[in-house]
């Protein structure tokens, strides 16, 4: 499974979104913290895109240990938005495909991550 972790400023129109995602490739869902998730912005383009919205508890995004801007970890826990929620929301086992990109407005952040299917799994 790949997931599209997102990272962003309140505000964020659909199209800052679409053209983060655009550096990273999107996912077959678009994760992000759980407090942005009824972001305009954002609920368009899931909308757009046919994809679903997965918010990501400040705990879960805190457990992927992932490094980056302080400003972003006093706020969230995590370094980055993007890869913890694209991290947390791929599942257990998930590794970063494309590390955080910023969008070239500087109002959203989009990372890749995905989860192998283990042995067994159909």
């Amino acid at each position: 499974m790949r997931v599209t972790g997102l990272g962003f400023r309140r505000g964020v129109s659909a199209e800052s979104l679409r053209a983060a995602i655009g550096l990273v490739g999107l996912g077959e869902a678009l994760a992000t913290a759980e407090d942005k998730v009824r972001e305009p912005g954002l609920v368009r383009l899931a909308q757009d895109l046919g994809v679903q919205i997965l918010g990501i508890s400040r705990h879960d995004l805190q457990a992927q240990g992932v490094e980056g801007s302080a400003r972003v970890m006093a706020a969230y826990g995590t370094g980055s938005v993007a890869e913890a929620a694209a991290l947390a929301a791929a599942g257990p086992g998930a590794r970063l495909v494309q590390p955080k990109l910023s969008g070239p407005d500087g109002m959203a952040v989009a990372a890749l991550a995905e989860t192998l299917m283990q042995r067994g799994q159909a």
